[in-house]
């Protein structure tokens, strides 16, 4: 007996334009990522009591790194895919180009976007380290409020700079109109 499994298809969308659709996933991404982000950073560091950039066990890097390196990964993914599922839904105003092979783009992107991102984050801390003694303890309130607005910064960030890679493969179809003559 072999089991088919069917390809779940994307959910019907409304028509509606890129903008408005990237600035709906922008709220979309931007309000948990923040959130949860802020929350996690707080009760960690509240544990401690004060935290370190490198050192301890609960540090700012250990914190961040992952953020900054996973969270550019997943976002690039997903806004590719939805603009992707949308566009040939032709629920916004563009369509995509045949000759575009998606998996490769979205990997390529998405590393590319994760590594960067990391080795910023990464060099900052690395930096700030250097400026800071060694034995600086930083406050967990605003370390937390520092670790949410990064991501509230990548959410926003990785939301449009994928699709404005992506805007090279995709075209608004022409309107054929009757000529009188």
């Amino acid at each position: 007996m072999k089991f088919k499994i069917k390809k779940a298809q994307p959910k019907p969308l409304k028509k509606t334009t890129l903008n408005r659709f990237l600035r709906k996933r922008m709220l979309i991404y931007l309000l948990p990522n923040v959130v949860f982000n802020f929350i996690i950073a707080y009760a960690s560091f509240n544990e401690l009591g004060y935290t370190h950039f490198f050192a301890c066990t609960q540090s700012l890097a250990r914190l961040t790194l992952p953020m900054a390196i996973f969270l550019p990964v997943v976002l690039t993914i997903d806004i590719i895919k939805r603009v992707t599922d949308a566009a040939h839904q032709k629920a916004i105003e563009f369509e995509m180009d045949d000759q575009l092979n998606l998996k490769k783009l979205m990997t390529r992107l998405s590393i590319l976007n994760g590594f960067v991102t990391g080795s910023f984050v990464l060099s900052s801390l690395v930096f700030a380290q250097f400026i800071l003694s060694k034995y600086y303890k930083l406050d967990p309130t605003a370390m937390a409020v520092l670790v949410g607005s990064l991501a509230g910064i990548l959410s926003v960030l990785f939301t449009y700079l994928p699709i404005r890679k992506l805007k090279n493969y995709l075209y608004k179809p022409a309107v054929l109109g009757s000529i009188d003559k």
